[in-house]
């Protein structure tokens, strides 16, 4: 079984900064990416970033990042904890929304490999940023 829990989410006002966590636990064996998902009121789930993980070429750490939170966000991961981290400067009104997180990986039981799978999702957290 494997779960993505993330941490607690923010209201803050727009210029501010904040940090979110995500940590993946469970029979897992590889980690080939992580993505970091969106969704504001009345729109649908976007993705706005990814991570390649410890599974991929160089132990990975190859990041790429949507238009909306270029050099405004930063994503980085500790692959000994199976964690990645979503560090958000100069946020903005249009930032408010629920964050997932989501993983690639190669998942097991018992000890033994079972199937690679893109469907693990963090539980969402909101991030509110208002003046």
């Amino acid at each position: 079984q494997v779960q993505l829990v993330e941490s607690g989410g923010c209201s803050v006002q727009p210029g501010d900064s904040f940090r979110l966590s995500c940590a993946a636990s469970g029979s897992i064996f590889i980690i080939y990416a992580f993505g970091w998902y969106r969704q504001a009121p009345g729109k649908h789930r976007e993705i706005f970033s990814t991570i390649s993980g410890s599974g991929t070429t160089n132990y990975g750490g190859t990041t790429n990042y949507a238009d909306s939170v270029k050099d405004r966000f930063t994503n980085s991961r500790d692959n000994a904890k199976n964690t990645v981290y979503l560090q958000m400067n100069s946020l903005k009104p249009e930032d408010t929304a629920v964050y997932y997180c989501n993983a690639e990986l190669l998942f097991g039981d018992n000890g033994d490999i079972r199937g690679i799978d893109n469907d693990f999702w963090g539980q969402g957290t909101q991030v509110t940023v208002s003046s």
